[in-house]
């Protein structure tokens, strides 16, 4: 009987033992969790997990967004500190895990620039930016940790930049970076190697220097492809209902672009000619329409003197450019058209535009600006 008793009560204390262990490790874990809602642990939240200087809290939460959350747990974040969630992220899930990352005094040094940064970005490349710093992929970076008393960094950023010259590789210019301290081994580091025709328009040996001019290129016939942009057409819509000088655009025109191919041939680096051979439209342009006035104003007779002004001076052609210096249909010089209505070409302009232009040009001078065709046989009478 005793042997049943024992048998019977060694499973029930490793039973009972089992279940204080189990409510053991509930009670450590509830511990770790924050109610922040009202600090009752039988309300209902969204469980936060928050990451900060090493340290881990977790909350439950009712709150809004990541920011507010943040504020119930008691934990305060700088402008500066960066939030993973965003503070203004809205939360939506039943749980969250927040880390955030400290900003810090980072000295950047740039060349002859030194100044101090507060950001919680870690590499290089993201503590240039926050410092409004342009990297280049061809400059160098050293970041190490120092110990400054004054200014109370923590991190420097050291910047090596990289060399800027004026490079024109094969026809085509760009400013060019590099760490080389001559021009060979600027070629070598881009890894151009140059063929039997090949030339450069310097020596190799010669040193590297802000702002040098390196031009490499190809003696003989050879091929090029080149982008190039493509102008908008322009459509005017007269309405005769504005007076002349109304100009509105309708619908704004783009320009588009093509790849052309060019045959060329360079003799002592130099090119001699060019013949397109090939293009291919990249992206077709879109349309500009525009709207101008077309309302004259004077009629009768002046109108009939104008008929024949334009006749004897162009044949009566607004379009015609026939003449390098003088345009449209009553021969304007440039001068004399002074880019009217915003127009640099009179031949450009539309019949209503000329025709006002000639009436102003009259009120002003006469038929003087005409001496053959106006002044000789038209009477000054209409103004």
């Amino acid at each position: 009987m005793n042997s049943l008793i024992r048998k019977f009560t060694l499973p029930l204390i490793a039973l009972i033992v089992a279940v204080v262990f189990l409510i053991s490790i509930a009670l450590i874990t509830a511990s770790n969790i924050t109610y922040a809602d009202t600090g009752n642990e039988s309300q209902n939240g969204r469980l936060v997990t928050i990451y900060d200087r090493g340290t881990e809290k977790v909350i439950l939460s009712k709150a809004s967004t990541i920011g507010d959350a943040l504020t119930e747990a008691g934990i305060f974040v700088d402008s500066r500190d960066l939030v993973e969630p965003a503070v203004d992220d809205k939360l939506v899930a039943s749980d969250y895990r927040v880390n955030i990352y400290r900003s810090r005094p980072v000295l950047v040094v740039d060349g002859n620039i030194r100044q101090q940064i507060f950001t919680p970005y870690q590499t290089a490349q993201q503590i240039a930016k926050s410092a409004g710093i342009i990297l280049y992929p061809e400059d160098n970076t050293i970041l190490d940790r120092v110990d400054d008393l004054i200014n109370g960094a923590g991190l420097q950023l050291t910047i090596d930049r990289a060399t800027a010259f004026t490079f024109t590789l094969y026809g085509k210019t760009a400013v060019a970076r590099s760490q080389a301290a001559t021009v060979g081994g600027m070629l070598a580091e881009k890894g151009i190697k140059l063929g039997k025709d090949d030339r450069v328009s310097i020596s190799q040996d010669t040193q590297l220097i802000e702002g040098l001019a390196v031009r490499v290129w190809r003696e003989g016939k050879q091929t090029i492809t080149v982008d190039e942009p493509v102008d908008f057409k322009i459509e005017r819509i007269q309405d005769a209902d504005r007076e002349i000088g109304y100009h509105q655009i309708v619908t704004p025109g783009e320009k588009g672009s093509r790849s052309v191919t060019y045959e060329v041939i360079i003799q002592d680096g130099d090119e001699v000619s060019r013949k397109e051979i090939a293009s291919l439209t990249v992206k077709q342009y879109q349309k500009q329409v525009e709207v101008v006035g077309a309302k004259l104003t004077f009629d009768g007779d002046f109108g009939a003197a104008l008929v024949k002004l334009r006749a004897c001076e162009s044949g009566g052609n607004y379009a015609n450019k026939n003449n390098p210096l003088y345009r449209g249909a009553y021969q304007f010089s440039y001068n004399t058209w002074a880019n009217k209505y915003g127009i640099y070409d009179p031949a450009d302009a539309s019949p209503a535009q000329q025709d006002q232009a000639a009436r102003d040009t009259y009120v002003r001078r006469g038929w003087q600006p005409w001496p053959v065709c106006g002044a000789a046989v038209l009477p000054d009478v209409y103004r």
